[in-house]
């Protein structure tokens, strides 16, 4: 794990601990059971593939630890509008507070504002993030192989299935890509920034797409800008994508959703 990944997660426990003290586990679960169900995430990404587009998951991020403040105008509900009206078949939120600038609000008044499936975005590290993830309305979870253990991913895990959520398990190597492959989930996300260096390299999914079977579903995350990014993408096998800071710097957020997700005519000819 990296110094940066290990020192997010050294006060992720931190403030998870601080959430139980304030909410006890009991309260949370209450609070998950009251959720309305969950809208299929996964499956909205393959009905959108299986209908012959591409699958964005479109993501609302205020600011990133090696970016900083990425959006100063942010209204979560207004960039869920436009992200679904550009195209996105999902949305993914980050709710991490310290070095995202997230808040669990942004996730409850995005999801509130459109009809799309939500992931929450965040350091996952305790079964009281998942049932505090249903609570908030999510529909999916992120597993960082980077972040946790098999034996943690594999709790995590089954707790998002008990709420009947989906779970994004984000990969960043050939070695996370077999440990992931252990559990049980249809999502497989290749992460192309290099969490120690934090450079991306969009050819990380190209050399780790051979080894994702075919029932699962395959999604290129990081440093994704243009259609032809996304055809490079969808050659190797990847025809989901996690893009959010490329689209989150532009001002008309559905223009540029549309416009991404618009194959570029070299690439339609070829399809």
């Amino acid at each position: 794990m990296s110094d940066v990944l290990a020192r997010i997660c050294d006060d992720k426990r931190e403030h998870i601990a601080a959430k139980k003290r304030a909410h006890s586990p009991a309260e949370i679960e209450e609070r998950a059971k009251q959720a309305s169900a969950p809208r299929g995430f996964a499956a909205n990404l393959k009905r959108t593939v299986d209908a012959g587009r591409y699958g964005l998951i479109a993501e609302i991020k205020k600011a990133s630890p090696s970016k900083g403040l990425i959006r100063a105008d942010f209204d979560p509900p207004a960039l869920a509008r436009a992200y679904a009206a550009g195209g996105a078949s999902c949305l993914s939120v980050l709710t991490d507070e310290p070095y995202f600038q997230g808040a669990d609000e942004f996730l409850v008044a995005a999801r509130a504002a459109v009809e799309l499936p939500v992931l929450r975005k965040d350091f996952m590290l305790d079964p009281y993030q998942v049932a505090e993830a249903r609570a908030l309305g999510a529909d999916c979870i992120l597993l960082i192989m980077a972040a946790i253990s098999d034996a943690q991913a594999a709790e995590l895990a089954a707790a998002a299935r008990a709420w009947g959520m989906d779970i994004l398990v984000e990969v960043h190597d050939g070695d996370e890509l077999v440990r992931a492959l252990g559990i049980d989930g249809d999502l497989i996300g290749v992460n192309n920034r290099n969490l120690k260096t934090l450079e991306v390299d969009i050819a990380m999914t190209e050399r780790l797409a051979p080894d994702v079977p075919s029932e699962r579903t395959l999604v290129s995350e990081s440093g994704l800008y243009t259609p032809g990014d996304l055809a490079r993408m969808a050659r190797a096998g990847a025809k989901c994508f996690l893009v959010g800071e490329s689209l989150m710097r532009q001002d008309d957020l559905e223009a540029a959703t549309r416009a991404l997700l618009t194959p570029e005519p070299q690439a339609a000819a070829t399809a």
